[in-house]
């Protein structure tokens, strides 16, 4: 009986072997058959991803210098730009407040002369206007005395002259 069991054991492990023997040729075959696959696809990877790589790497070893240049040219431009822009603000500040002073000064210099032009108004009335009214009314005055005294001879002369002359 021991030498029965003993026997069904062995054979229940060679018929275990034997069936992880066939699962490992199963996997072995299934395996081959992947790498294959996966060789071609490397082969593939190879003929057609790895030339427009080595093109993208070639062109940014290539670029690399243009685009440094660039970033250092953009960078020294936006500084130039940035300093004419402050000396630009500078000059149109120094406009702008040189603008308002000579705006305050014409103003200061117009009102003066409107000044000056109203006391010169103000002493030509005093000095020419007043004295020429004056002498105007004087004038006027002389004037109706001389007509008035003149009037009363011509009266005097009328006088003598007979009334039915006067009617027609």
């Amino acid at each position: 009986m021991d030498n029965t069991i003993l026997t069904i054991f062995v054979v229940v492990t060679a018929l275990a072997v034997l069936m992880q023997a066939g699962i490992l040729l199963g996997m072995f075959i299934a395996l081959r058959k992947t790498s294959a696959k996966v060789e071609s696809l490397a082969e593939e990877v190879k003929t057609k991803v790895l030339p427009t790589a080595e093109l993208a790497h070639s062109m940014i070893v290539e670029l690399r210098p243009k685009i440094t240049t660039v970033l250092d040219n953009v960078s020294v431009s936006t500084t130039v730009l940035r300093t004419q822009m402050e000396r630009i603000d500078a000059t149109l500040t120094d406009i702008i407040d040189r603008t308002r002073l000579q705006v305050i000064r014409a103003d200061e210099f117009v009102n003066s002369t409107m000044d000056k032009l109203e006391e010169t108004r103000e002493a030509v009335q005093r000095t020419v206007v007043s004295p020429v009214r004056h002498i105007s009314g004087l004038m006027h005055g002389v004037t109706a005395g001389v007509e008035a005294f003149f009037s009363r001879r011509r009266e005097r002369e009328s006088v003598n002259v007979p009334q039915d002359e006067m009617f027609i």
